[in-house]
This record gives structure tokens, sequence and C-alpha cells, in this order.
């Protein structure tokens, strides 16, 4: 439909054919007529069959730049501009119910809309303190990195009690929320009842959402305190690998900056998919198609409204209109534009996965030269990072792009999926709905395994130069003949490290909840008005989350890599003085007793 922009909105019921017969109303009704508009020119059954005109006014408001009907209920009936019913311009009178479910899908849409102007709004006032959040968590992390490094073992447990003592503080947090609300009204309403709301505060003062909140955080604090009880031996063996990756660290101190390279290159990768996929989808153009009520030849064809009415269709076919059909294009790019975005998706994954893997085998070359210089630090190299990243460049690209390919392929696949599946919800076929969830769940397992094959693969390629596919086979073999090691110390590492990920978030959280609900009353007139105080908490913690992850995968990284480096030590050397271990006495010491002694 022909859409215009107009001074004000139409106070009164009005047909166009009612006002053609009358100047005065004639001259009202041209404002919402289409520019240089002549009405002496054409029939009023022209003028409507052209759509110069709307064939029907009706009372309406202003809302959101548009101009809805102006629906009311009065006495439980509802009306409009005082009318029940409406000529609709064609000689029918129409009840004006049947404007309301037009009304409600648009109701729908500005709710929408003004949920986002308000985010908007929130994050305009708020973004300074958002970025002092981040800080904050970024020197947090450094602090608990640098701190790390010295002092392993007792950072490690003050680390295990903080977690504790934080959900501790949630859990007790929440159930005085519970408490406080007991009595009031309307705090006993249910979230089924409640249904969705877009103001997200008016869920905090349910009682059953603190008791949900209370109920998440006790399964969290019970599950880590009995993963603690079941692996207070296994951590203390955890705890020495984490030392030598804390000197590992020590020596690399660039490999803490490196992770930032690894953004830097990410953030260009998405840029240029998007920029791309922008061009793509704005490449397409406006097709107009001849359209008739009666028989013609010209049905269908392609037209230009602007040449329309001086060429031959209009002659042949007096009814025919060249009217908006769709947007796209009839030559071969544009009928291949969808297997562009899907080929420029493609390439997204894999420059992606390339990026990583290319921050993967730079960290875990700079760690290995830390583990097999036999008198460290003197026998590493004078820039180990920098050394690492040179090598991977120059004789490792093509193994990087290879185990980067086999990824990007299996993620497009899951995308591919996820689409059908989308498509599918629709369909009631239960069979195909069964079969797609099977497909999802094997290619995520899927996807996870390559990931992890991925990862030790580059480690060996970082520690011997050879190619992904003798690397990913020598390290799949090398930690199934160690499975017990994997599973007791690699796995309880990466559990200490999400602690401390957790202890993190946490502490940050924590504070910019308190900071942006004005619970601190030294800066409790400095914390900005907000419509919901969520959205800058919530992006604090995603931040903190992401920038303590970026931290800890350089430990994740250097622990993995010294422990692949450990079990290829063992295989290789026996600890007598023709062959000595390369591992540290430190190492050495906690590594090789009792059930992890290996058998000569």
């Amino acid at each position: 439909p022909t859409q215009i922009c107009v001074t004000q909105c139409p106070d009164r019921y009005q047909t166009y054919l009612g006002a053609s017969a009358s100047p005065p109303q004639l001259q009202y009704y041209r404002q919402f007529c289409v520019p240089d508009f002549k009405p002496s020119q054409k029939a009023p059954i022209e003028v409507l069959r052209d759509k110069e005109c709307p064939a029907v006014l009706i009372p309406s408001t202003p809302l959101a730049r548009r101009c809805f009907p102006a629906i009311r209920a009065k006495e439980g009936v509802i009306t409009v501009g005082n009318e029940t019913t409406y000529d609709d311009g064609r000689g029918q009178r129409r009840n004006v119910t049947e404007l309301l479910e037009g009304a409600k899908k648009a109701n729908v849409v500005l709710e929408m809309r003004q949920l986002a102007m308000k985010i908007f709004e929130d994050y305009t006032v708020s973004w300074y303190w958002i970025i002092i959040g981040l800080v904050i968590a970024m020197v947090t992390s450094l602090i608990f990195i640098v701190l790390l490094r010295f002092l392993a073992g007792i950072m490690v447990w003050v680390m295990i009690v903080l977690v504790i003592l934080v959900l501790g503080y949630g859990i007790f947090h929440c159930y005085m929320e519970y408490a406080k609300l007991k009595g009031e009204a309307g705090s006993d309403v249910s979230l089924k009842d409640l249904g969705f709301q877009t103001d997200l505060r008016v869920y905090l003062h349910l009682r059953q959402t603190w008791l949900a909140f209370m109920i998440i955080l006790s399964i969290v604090e019970v599950v880590i305190i009995l993963l603690l009880i079941f692996l207070r031996k296994r951590i203390l063996i955890a705890i020495a690998l984490i030392k030598e990756a804390s000197r590992a660290v020590g020596h690399v101190m660039t490999s803490l900056l490196f992770p930032l390279c690894t953004f830097f290159l990410l953030c260009l990768c998405i840029a240029y998919w998007a920029s791309t996929a922008v061009f793509l989808s704005t490449s397409n153009e406006a097709i107009y198609k001849v359209f008739n009520e009666t028989a013609c030849q010209f049905a269908g064809q392609s037209c230009d409204p602007e040449t329309f009415t001086a060429s031959n269709v209009t002659k042949l076919c007096p009814d025919a209109q060249c009217l908006f059909a769709f947007y796209g294009g009839e030559t071969a790019y544009h009928k291949y534009l969808i297997a562009l975005q899907f080929f420029n998706l493609f390439m997204f994954f894999w420059l992606a996965n390339f990026v990583i893997a290319l921050g993967q085998v730079t960290l875990a070359g700079a760690f290995a030269s830390y583990y097999w210089a036999f008198k460290k630090p003197d026998d590493m190299p004078a820039f180990p990072l920098f050394s690492a990243f040179g090598r991977a460049l120059r004789y490792h690209t093509g193994s990087l792009a290879f185990g980067s390919l086999i990824l990007a392929v299996v993620q497009v696949i899951r995308v591919t999926l996820e689409y059908l599946d989308h498509r599918l919800k629709a369909a009631d076929n239960k069979f195909a709905k069964f079969l797609l969830g099977c497909l999802k769940c094997c290619f995520w397992c899927l996807e996870k395994f390559i990931k992890f094959l991925n990862r030790n693969a580059y480690i060996m390629i970082a520690v011997y130069g050879t190619n992904f596919c003798a690397s990913a086979r020598n390290a799949f073999f090398l930690l199934m003949r160690n499975i017990i090691r994997v599973a007791v110390l690699d796995k309880v590492t990466d559990f200490l490290f999400f602690l401390g990920k957790l202890l993190i978030v946490g502490s940050v959280g924590i504070l910019a909840f308190f900071f942006f609900t004005h619970r601190i009353k030294l800066v409790q007139d400095t914390a900005p008005p907000l419509n919901y105080y969520w959205v800058p908490i919530l992006t604090v913690i995603v931040g903190s989350y992401l920038i303590a992850h970026g931290f800890f995968s350089v430990y994740g990284m250097c622990v993995d890599t010294l422990f692949l480096c450990f079990c290829e030590d063992l295989e290789r050397n026996d600890g007598s003085p023709e062959r000595p271990y390369y591992m540290s006495p430190e190492l050495s010491e906690i590594l090789l007793k009792g059930n992890l002694e290996p058998s000569k």
C-alpha cells in the first residue's frame, strides 16, 4: 500500500467517493493523497484504482510517527471517533472491532520498540560506568593472574573459599528478598500467570522469582562443595601443575597480552563478514510487476512505474497497474544471492577458526619452548612468543587452515540444521523433528570433539612441526595412553580456572548491582537514573566474563601444553642420567609419585 507523510492524522470519518462530490471536503481530503494530486484530471474510480488517495479516512491518533485508529472503550463498547461502525469506501458498513486485530499486532511492535528505546537510553547515561566496571574487571583479572604467579597454592584455596562465600551471600540475599516480599500485595502471583512483561522489574516484585534464584544458587553451591570434597587430593596435583604454568607464564609475560591480538583479528573477521553480508543484502533492486483484474497478456511481466503510463500496456489493458512485487532481481547474480550469503558465512567461520588456531599454536610454541628447555630459563629463546608466532606463520599456515576448514564445515552444517529446524517448527512431522534433534545433538558433540582434538593437534604442531593429520593422530593416541591423567589433571585444572572466572565475574557483578541500584551510600548520588538497572549490570557481567576468559585462556593453554609435553616426556625419557626428564623438579615431585608414577 502507498505510504505518505502527513502533518496531522485524520480526525473524522470520510470516504473519497463522498468527498469528491463536495469541494470543501475534497480540499481536506487532499492532504492524505499522494503529492501533486490533481482530482480534476481523473474520475474517482480511477483515483482509487491508481491508489493516489485512500478509500476511507478513520479518526486516528499519532503514535511513534504513525497514525493508528483512535480506539476507545466506552461502557464496554468499542468505538472509534464515537462510532461503532464505519464506511469502508465501497459502500459497506463495517464494525470497528475489525480494526482491533491490526492494532494489537502494532501494539506488540510498539512495545518492543519502546523497550529498545529505553535500553538505548540506559546505555547512553551509563556507558562510562560500564567501561569503568570493565576496567575494574580487567585490573582484577590481572592482579589475580600476577598473584597466581607467586602464590599459586594460596590463591587457589583463597579462590575456592571466596567462590563459596560469594555464592553463599547470593543465597542469603535471595532469601532476604523472598522473606521481605511476604504479605505484600501481588507478590504471590506465579510467573506463569504473569506471563511475559517488557518491564522486567515487575518480576523482581514476585516471591517466586527470588525463590527460583535461591534454588539455582543453592544447587550450584552444593555441586561445587561436593566436587571439592571428592577431588580434594586431585586438587593438590592440579595446584602443582598451575604453579608450573605460573612459572612458564612468568617467563613469557607477553603471553598475557596476546589475547588482545587475537581479539583484534577476530574483530576484523567480524567486520569483513558483516560488511559483505550487508552489501549482499542491499544489492537487491525493487522489482515491479504488471497486475490486473481481467485477462492481460502482460500480466506478471516486469515494468517501470515511471514510464508505465506512457507504455502500450495501459492501452491494451486499461485496468493494468505497475505495482511493487518484491526486492530482488532477475539476473544470475540475484538468483544465486542466497548461495553467496551462505559462502560468506562459511568463510567467516573459516577465518575466525584460523585466527583462534593461530593464537593457540603461538601460545603452545612459547610454552613448549619453556618446558623443553633443560636449563630454565637459560635455554629459552630471547623472545619465545614472537619466535613461536613467526614459526606459525612461516611453516604451519597450511596445517592451521586445514584444521580450521574441518571445524568450519561442521559449524556450517550445524547452522544449516538450525535453519531447517526453524523452518519445520510449523510442520507437524514428528519424525522429521526427532531426526533433526538427533542430528543437531550428534554434530554438537562432533564439534566439541574436533575442537578438543584440534587444540591438542596444534600443541603437537608447535612442538614437532609435523603436519595437521600426523599431529592430530599423535596427540589423540598420546592422550588415550594417558587417559587417567587427562581426567584427573586436565579437567580438575579446568574446574579451578572456571572457579576463578566465577569469582571475578561474581565480585564485579555484585559491585555493579549495589552501584546501579543506589545501595552504596558513598556514591549513591553518582549512579545514573535508569529505566532498567539490569541493562548495565548484565553488560558488565558479560564483559567481565569475556575479559576473565581472555586472561585465563592463556593459563588454560599453558596447562594443556605443559600436560601434553609432560606425557611426551614420560614416554621419551625415564629419568636416568642418559635420558633425564625435562620437567622441573617441583613438577616431577608431585606428578611422579603414587598412582601417577609411570611404569618403566
